[in-house]
């Protein structure tokens, strides 16, 4: 029963929300249209601003894997993060996940295809990808879009809130799996 209404409030959601908006935009005498428009040209603009600091994220990302430097980095941490029970084969995850959501797609894609979906490995990096941001990636797209130099404590706060998320994933993937 239950079931079926979630169900039912997912298939209508979407819709309902953008009728809505039209409606209520109608009835404040809003052109709908061309404010929709007007809209997308502006994101339009955004998406060619960003590109740029995008282009150079993900080329930094591909030469950080190549490189083998993950590997490296990997390797040595490995025995630190194994006394805390979190496997070795996870920490890549935790280190790209901060830098790519789609470089941490991919590690994560390789541990279920090793190792399995249902395995504690998965299931740790499952939750650990659910549990921290792409906080540089953030701050290079986000930031760089509308020109801010300075970060200042939005790195230190992204960085200790990603730790937080790797470090409570490996706790409650272990206690619960």
């Amino acid at each position: 029963m239950f079931e079926n209404i979630v169900n039912a409030i997912s298939l209508y959601a979407i819709p309902f929300i953008i009728v809505s908006i039209v409606l209520f935009g109608a009835f404040k005498k809003v052109n709908v249209y061309e404010t929709f428009t007007d809209g997308a040209k502006d994101g339009f603009k955004t998406a060619v601003t960003i590109i740029p600091f995008l282009v150079g994220m993900l080329v930094a990302i591909g030469v950080f894997r190549a490189s083998g430097a993950l590997d490296l980095i990997t390797n040595a941490l490995s025995p630190i993060t194994s006394k805390i029970g979190m496997p070795g084969e996870v920490l890549p995850m935790a280190l790209i996940r901060p830098l790519s959501g789609g470089g941490a797609s991919g590690v994560m894609n390789d541990l279920f295809t090793t190792y399995g979906p249902d395995s504690l490995i998965g299931r740790m990096a499952s939750v650990m990808n659910g549990s921290t941001e792409t906080t540089f990636y953030v701050l290079a797209v986000s930031f760089g879009a509308v020109g801010i130099k300075k970060t200042r404590h939005a790195l230190p706060a992204g960085l200790i809130a990603d730790v937080v998320g790797i470090i409570t994933a490996v706790v409650v993937t272990n206690i619960m799996f």
